[in-house]
């Protein structure tokens, strides 16, 4: 029987492809011409495509008010990417068995994958019963003992109970509330049930509205999204993948039980071969659908060219961003193979707990404050802008707490004075602010920076990657290591010129190949090329995500005594003479001159300076506070960048006396002024 493409697809089930469907009628009718993506293809009538995968494309969306269509709202298309986050509205319409629910809704291995839906009934099974209204989690479909079933959990008193209800299973089952924020393209892939359209609330007004977007100014309302599918399939004589939209004026008939469908290629994606067995490599495989970008190796993925692929396995890589301040930082997935070399650049910590996070027994931490901070205790130490200190261990401290003593967690540290070292101790719940003071002049492989220190961790290329033809990373101003990852990897090379191999990603690379029936004729592979991968913003979030779910997070900062006053300003105690020496066990070299990029950043950081507190002069005294700490913040950093042309045969950093002076000046300064105008004030009351 036939039907529309849009229709039969609608009602296809994932699991019942690949499909053979054969064109009936339509405007493309006999030789016509049908483009797609660049690809110019023929839909003749009488003609047969394997149907081997669909995704959904785009949104067709309306604006959705009291339970209907808004009849002023004309219908718009949304790509995926459209900004925005969104709740999904529940389906009120019922689904009569679990197998509608398996066949229509998404259920899969990750957090999306877990759908929850109730009862109108309750549920007798062989020792459990399930209440009508309980809200019951899908997490998988498999076969148990023969028989299809669903794999479910039910929480009670904060317990968890797992079952498995069998697909034949009838009844009559709701959607679950929702209070979830998603993107579209989460909602396109995960939370729209095939068949049906899905009604979803806006949750985040959108920032960057201009007058082409397709919705209305302001708009908070809800919207009825009806998708739009792109169909992959191949046709009997071509060695490529076709793409047709769902919505194509066509009709089809599926012909797949009376059709050879092993005389269609067989296209396997770059999971389908992961999945095969170990003893199946190496492999002689045909590109149906090359990767986009210009990046080595995927310019040479093109569409027709035959590739080995070696091997599978898992590979570590170190996951970093550009130390930018706007927001067009690059991410970047950097191998163990890295030949480059690392030097380190200093770090920002904004409490006390994370100075505790980051201390390593082999060189002591040295940090300068960036932020004041007043004690609400005796026992503890009142921090100024510019103190130094030398972290040293975490301990426990008694203070007097509402009329009586309390132990408090603390950090130990030694201040540096103008000729000695006091002992002080700063609260872990300390909200200050803190710069590193970088003394090691050694530069670092990749592996060495793994395993020495504790991510996240702040460098900059000193030697680039003479292996790779652009080292990217080598341009950046800074990078962050972030946080060290496992992925799926495949090594592959040309099958014609197998002169070095490449590392792609299983995960991230849109690949489409067939295999051949060719014996490989170097089972060894070839000198494998150290590639960096850069990767989106999505992508970057999508790492993070997932990788961090397998990490335990570290305990909460301590939390703040209520009924300590709030922190303020402390005026600083030393001269200015006394700021910035030198740590234990570092040679200081005071003869040394400034040299001309410091020179710069001093006149850089007093011009800054004294436009912020002109541009502030009518701003409340927490503003003018908060802009001296971010001009603090600069002006070290400018110092420290200042580092680089520093000559190699020192072990110190060499910090200018005069941008703490300065500091402190201004510091001081907005002080007085701060108290000024308050005491104006006052008097005007």
């Amino acid at each position: 029987m036939a039907s529309t493409l849009q229709k039969f697809i609608h009602s296809l089930d994932l699991r019942a492809l690949p499909r053979v469907l054969q064109i009936q009628s339509g405007i493309y009718c006999q030789d016509s011409i049908y483009e797609m993506f660049g690809n110019e293809f023929s839909l003749s009538t009488e003609e047969v495509i394997k149907v081997i995968g669909f995704k959904i494309n785009k949104l067709i969306a309306s604006i959705w008010k009291n339970n209907e269509v808004s009849q002023f709202s004309a219908k718009v298309e949304l790509p995926l990417n459209f900004p925005g986050l969104y709740k999904v509205v529940a389906d009120k319409t019922p689904y009569v068995s679990i197998e509608e629910i398996a066949r229509k809704v998404s259920i899969g291995p990750t957090r999306f994958g877990h759908p929850s839906f109730y009862s109108a009934k309750d549920i007798k099974l062989e020792n459990f019963t399930i209440k009508h209204d309980e809200q019951i989690t899908f997490n998988s479909v498999e076969e148990v003992h023969g028989i299809m079933a669903v794999n479910c959990v039910v929480v009670r008193n904060n317990q968890s109970h797992s079952f498995t209800l069998p697909l034949s299973q009838e009844g009559e089952f709701y959607e679950c509330e929702d209070d979830q924020m998603y993107t579209l393209k989460e909602i396109a892939e995960w939370k729209i049930p095939k068949g049906r359209n899905r009604i979803v609330k806006l949750s985040t007004t959108l920032h960057m509205w201009d007058s082409s977007s397709p919705l209305p100014q302001n708009f908070d309302g809800c919207l009825i999204l009806m998708p739009v599918y792109e169909v992959q399939a191949v046709m009997k004589f071509r060695k490529d993948i076709i793409h047709i939209l769902s919505d194509l004026d066509v009709e089809v008939k599926d012909v797949t039980d009376h059709y050879d469908i092993s005389s269609f290629l067989q296209p396997l994606s770059l999971e389908d071969i992961f999945e095969r067995t170990s003893k199946e490599f190496p492999m002689v495989a045909q590109i149906m659908e090359g990767p986009s970008g210009n990046q080595k190796p995927y310019n040479l993925l093109s569409t027709g060219k035959e590739i080995v692929i070696y091997k599978k396995y898992q590979a570590a890589r170190v996951l970093a961003s550009e130390m930018r301040s706007d927001s067009s930082k690059r991410h970047y997935l950097i191998p163990m193979s890295y030949k480059g070399k690392f030097k380190r650049r200093p770090r920002e910590f904004p409490t006390a707990y994370d100075l505790e996070i980051v201390r390593n027994e082999k060189e002591h931490l040295h940090v300068v404050a960036t932020k004041a901070f007043t004690s609400p205790h005796k026992e503890l130490f009142s921090v100024s802008v510019g103190d130094q200190f030398l972290v040293q261990q975490c301990q426990t401290s008694e203070v007097l707490y509402e009329g009586g003593k309390k132990l408090i967690d603390v950090l130990a540290c030694e201040q540096i004075l103008s000729d000695s070292y006091k002992k002080v101790l700063l609260p872990m719940y300390m909200e200050g602010g803190f710069v590193e003071v970088v003394h090691d002049k050694k530069q670092y492989h990749l592996s060495e920076i793994c395993k020495e220190f504790h991510l996240p961790f702040n460098v900059k290329v000193s030697v680039r990657d003479l292996s790779i033809e652009k080292d990217v990373l080598a341009a950046a101003p800074g990078l962050q290591f972030e946080e060290e990852i496992t992925d799926s990897y495949l090594l592959i090379s040309s099958a014609s010129s197998p002169v070095e191999s490449w590392e792609i990603p299983v995960y991230r690379l849109h690949m489409l190949v067939h295999l051949l029936n060719k014996n490989v004729q170097t089972v060894a592979p070839p000198v494998t090329r150290t590639t960096v991968e850069e990767v989106s913003e999505e992508e970057y979030y999508m790492l993070r995500r997932y990788e961090n779910l397998t990490l335990h997070p570290p305990p909460r900062p301590p939390k703040k005594p209520t009924t300590a006053p709030p922190p303020t300003f402390a005026v600083p105690k030393q001269d200015v003479s006394d700021i910035l020496q030198a740590p234990k066990n570092f040679y200081v070299d005071t003869t040394r001159k400034l040299c001309s990029d410091q020179d710069a950043a001093v006149l850089e950081l007093q011009v800054s300076c004294q436009n912020d507190l002109v541009h502030c002069e009518n701003k409340d005294v927490t503003g003018k506070a908060t802009l001296v700490e971010t001009t603090v913040a600069k002006g070290l950093a400018r110092n420290y960048e200042a580092e680089e042309d520093e000559d190699e045969e020192h072990d110190y950093s060499y910090i200018d006396e005069n941008i703490i002076e300065n500091i402190r000046k201004v510091f001081h300064g907005t002080s007085i002024r701060n108290e000024h105008t308050v005491s104006k004030g006052r008097r005007d009351i």
